[in-house]
């Protein structure tokens, strides 16, 4: 029976992808730098333009964090023609929507709009480029919107700040051991000046991609692209200085406190490749095995089973340059984290002596599949994927064949991989921990 669900499932999954039509698109650069993406596609009267800048917090130095996910604030105060606050409302009056995301190695800005609007967007994509505006009246305004947020989103929320936990153990020598929230004190003790100053060095065409996505007349958008853009002068070379964490060699056991949760979780952080690379891919894969849903090892083991976790999983997070594989365990009652460490290494002894069933393997590969569909299944995710691809590996055509790594990955691959990375001489425990009283 289990066979039989299983092949209906695989054929479910085969026919989405059959389905699923490649992705057609254009690419060609501008004399100044700048990657232009066309993805045309005619289904509804919706067109998105994104721009996706190659700055993190990973560009970010020590003492100035925080400044590119400030940007992702302080570019939607105003540029030379456009007024100040008044960004969201010509959006938003034009029937469209806008938004910005920041991570430790982009910022990506957009808008989507009626396809009649497609050259509003490309107007006012090319103001941010140019002609944005950084006064101090737009940083004070934006450093309290930022405040805010850390105090929302971090300082009084539960967990809040376990991200930063994590970042701060794994990677304390290079970029990535900061949020791209970064630190308050940073953003209120840095001048006007420096702020302009990043301005200028990223935000210039030959550090961004430019995707126009949706319903539209490919000559007439390159007419509006060569007007508006063409024309923005080349920036200066960039240099990246990037510093390498050295190797853990050796476990290690930190505590972090949070005054605002009531039970422990307790972190077996391990440091990975970065995302472009293959074992990338495979420890994704691991992760779902050991923690993807209530039928994943882990979770049968410990919270069905043994009733030691309240809660667990094991997650992937990959970066450009590194990542970071960590197992998470909330403990019922007064489980010992002793406890929670044992049963959780003997999951991955087995996996890196055993190799998984052909069962499995096909319902992580079915997932992988299904994911891949449906992260490109609209305009606006497909714009933000041919931005990414190009930006990170220079193939924007992984959009249509990255899948085909998690097709090729093997049983012995998984294998291996827990075999190289989650070792215990290679990780640090973090005891994140509720704040005595």
């Amino acid at each position: 029976m289990k066979k039989g669900i299983l092949s209906f499932a695989s054929l479910a999954f085969l026919g989405a992808l059959m389905s699923a039509q490649e992705i057609k698109f254009e690419e060609y650069d501008l004399p100044n730098g700048l990657h232009v993406i066309l993805h045309q596609d005619n289904s509804s009267p919706l067109v998105t333009t994104s721009v996706y800048y190659s700055v993190g917090s990973k560009d970010e130095a020590k003492g100035r964090t925080g400044f590119a996910h400030f940007f992702e604030h302080l570019l939607f105060e105003g540029t030379k023609n456009i007024k100040r606050g008044d960004w969201s409302k010509i959006v938003s009056s034009n029937g469209g929507g806008n938004n910005a995301t920041t991570d430790n190695d982009r910022t990506y800005y957009y808008e989507d709009f009626p396809s009649n609007n497609e050259q509003l967007g490309l107007w006012m994509e090319a103001e941010r480029m140019r002609h944005a505006v950084i006064s101090q009246i737009g940083v004070d305004t934006q450093r309290e919107v930022v405040k805010e947020e850390k105090r929302l989103r971090f300082d009084n929320r539960p967990y809040g700040n376990l991200f930063t936990a994590i970042t701060q153990t794994m990677f304390p020598a290079s970029q990535y051991g900061w949020t791209p929230i970064g630190s308050m004190d940073d953003l209120n003790s840095a001048k006007l000046e420096e702020f302009q100053d990043f301005y200028k060095k990223f935000y210039i065409p030959n550090n961004a991609v430019l995707v126009v996505a949706g319903d539209i007349k490919p000559a007439q958008t390159k007419k509006w692209i060569n007007d508006y853009f063409s024309t923005i002068p080349k920036g200066a070379s960039i240099t990246r200085n990037f510093t390498e964490d050295s190797p853990i060699t050796q476990e290690k056991s930190v505590t972090f406190t949070d005054p605002n949760i009531q039970l422990p979780m307790y972190l077996y952080s391990y440091r990975t490749p970065g995302n472009t690379t293959r074992d990338s891919k495979i420890m994704d894969l691991v992760s779902s095995y050991l923690s993807g849903g209530k039928s994943s090892v882990l979770y049968k083991k410990l919270v069905d089973q043994d009733k030691k976790a309240l809660q667990v999983s094991a997650e992937s997070l990959a970066f450009e340059k590194a990542g970071v594989f960590a197992c998470i365990a909330i403990p019922m009652g007064k489980t010992p984290e002793g406890e929670l460490r044992s049963a959780i290494d003997n999951e991955i002894k087995k996996l890196q002596t055993d190799l998984i069933s052909d069962e499995d393997l096909q319902k992580l590969q079915n997932k992988f599949e299904n994911q891949f569909v449906n992260q490109n299944s609209n305009i606006h995710s497909r714009a933000e994927s041919l931005a990414t691809y190009y930006a990170l590996t220079g193939n924007t055509n992984l959009i249509n064949k990255e899948i085909d790594i998690y097709r090729g990955i093997t049983k012995e691959d998984i294998r291996n991989a827990a075999k190289k990375y989650l070792n215990p001489n290679q990780r640090i425990i973090i005891n994140y921990v509720p704040e005595k009283k």
